[in-house]
């Protein structure tokens, strides 16, 4: 199917089906159907959209971008609609399931809550130290990473302010947090290829249990280069996850045991986004040059839809 014109910058896939969600700098959002590689939909805020959600039912989807409007759009009458907008581009947008309302972070440092069923959707927000830089929900719980390397931990139904805010133990700027699904913890991943495990309870004994490793690193004539982690997907059966970087590779690892399970051949270019779909058969992988090196020449941005095997995902530690 016809892939978007310019970088991608999500590709999520629905909570019940293989249908997927592409967001893209193209100023289009995208709905495929990732099992039969068809094009079903193509909305055009006419906008670079920059991250993208489906509601709980799957038959709607939520974008947001650099107009800094949030829009939802109803995938049965091909209709779209303003919900609101930040005085700045929206980098993340994330669908709460557990309360129907939509979460979006943007540059202008700040976190806004949307009920798409009022009349005035805006029901919250809350002012930020830095801008957002990546978004993850589990049941309540926003974790949200933001400039200045600080990763803050809200519950959704309190977003006035953080319940934690926590400095990150990774030294360069944050690209990517994603919670676990078991809703204990966080995996967070920084530009000097490196990826570090949290827990939500600040208990010291649970602290404990916290580490970071180097990750997307090559030795070139005795230097180690290193790469970005631009996406973490977590499998959604087996709690382990994949990391994708600007080396082009995307590893799995097990997390608990700290080992990596497998890695996939190299891609042509930078892996931008990952997402398991919703009972971990399918992980669509984002190839898209990120401009890590500006304006180049780069390969075809594009969505690979990979079928896992219970062996490239499973852990092989006996718990």
């Amino acid at each position: 199917a016809q892939a978007p014109a310019d970088g991608i910058t999500a590709a999520v896939f629905a909570n019940t089906n293989n249908t997927l969600l592409a967001a893209s700098w193209d100023g289009t959002l995208r709905l495929y159907d990732a099992e039969k590689n068809e094009l079903h939909h193509m909305f055009q805020p006419n906008s670079a959209q920059l991250d993208a959600s489906f509601s709980v039912d799957d038959g709607k989807g939520f974008a947001g971008g650099v107009d800094s409007k949030l829009r939802m759009f109803d995938f049965k009458s091909g209709s779209s609609t303003v919900l609101g907008e930040h005085s700045k581009a929206i980098k993340c947008v994330e669908y709460c399931g557990a309360t129907g309302l939509v979460l979006t972070g943007s540059w202008d440092r700040s976190l806004k809550l949307w009920d798409p069923r009022a009349h005035d959707p805006l029901s919250g927000s809350c002012e930020l130290k830095g801008k957002v830089f990546s978004m993850s929900l589990s049941g309540n719980k926003a974790v949200v990473a933001t400039s200045e390397r600080h990763v803050l931990i809200f519950d959704t139904r309190k977003l006035s302010a953080p319940e934690q805010d926590r400095l990150s133990s990774l030294q360069h700027q944050l690209r990517v947090v994603r919670c676990f699904p078991n809703a204990t913890g966080y995996a967070v991943g920084s530009t000097e290829g490196r990826v570090a495990i949290e827990y939500f309870d600040p208990n010291p004994e649970i602290q404990k249990k916290k580490y970071a490793f180097k990750c997307h690193r090559k030795n070139v004539d005795g230097q180690q280069l290193l790469y970005p982690v631009n996406a973490l997907a977590f499998h959604p059966k087996y709690g382990t996850f994949a990391s994708g970087g600007c080396d082009g590779v995307v590893s799995v690892w097990d997390g608990f045991a700290k080992k990596r399970i497998c890695q996939y051949p190299k891609y042509e270019t930078s892996i931008a986004y990952l997402d398991y779909n919703f009972d971990g058969s399918l992980l669509a992988i984002t190839q898209s040059y990120t401009f890590e090196e500006n304006e180049r020449d780069h390969p075809r941005d594009a969505i690979f839809i990979r079928k896992v095997t219970d062996q490239e995902c499973k852990s092989r530690v006996v718990q």
